[in-house]
């Protein structure tokens, strides 16, 4: 893994679905997720939610690692998501890059890959950049 800040995984929902971080930097976030039944939904296809948890989840870490942590987090407030190909099995890959990185908001485009490099979905997630102060009240 290359890149910023560890991003801890224990008791989240990474640690269940078994996300893994492939690169993390301020202008590039991959990471990847094993497809299987426990992704699937009722008809053995990789569940849609499952996607946009891979894709929030890479440009959350990639914003988040954008700015003073000490000061500022980012948090997810919107995001769209094209389903473009199904997937049974496999491995599922996001790539995050920044669209747009401001003061306030932040404006990510994902792409989700299967291991042949065929786009199984492609998302954009806007995140809003809080003070820690925020959450005092």
């Amino acid at each position: 893994m290359t890149g910023s800040p560890a991003i801890v995984y224990e008791n989240t929902i990474h640690e269940t679905l078994g996300i893994r971080t492939v690169e993390l930097s301020r202008e590039r976030v991959v990471l990847e997720m094993d497809v299987g039944p426990p992704v699937h939904q009722p008809m053995g296809l990789l569940h849609g939610g499952a996607s946009a948890v891979l894709a929030e989840s890479a440009a959350s870490m990639g914003a988040y690692v954008s700015v003073d942590t000490e000061q500022w987090f980012a948090v997810g407030i919107d995001l769209n998501i094209s389903h473009l190909r199904a997937m049974r099995t496999g491995t599922l890959r996001a790539t995050a890059t920044p669209v747009r990185k401001g003061r306030s908001v932040q404006v990510w485009g994902i792409d989700l890959e299967d291991e042949a490099g065929k786009m199984i979905a492609v998302a954009r997630c806007t995140l809003a950049v809080r003070s820690w102060d925020d959450l005092k009240g």
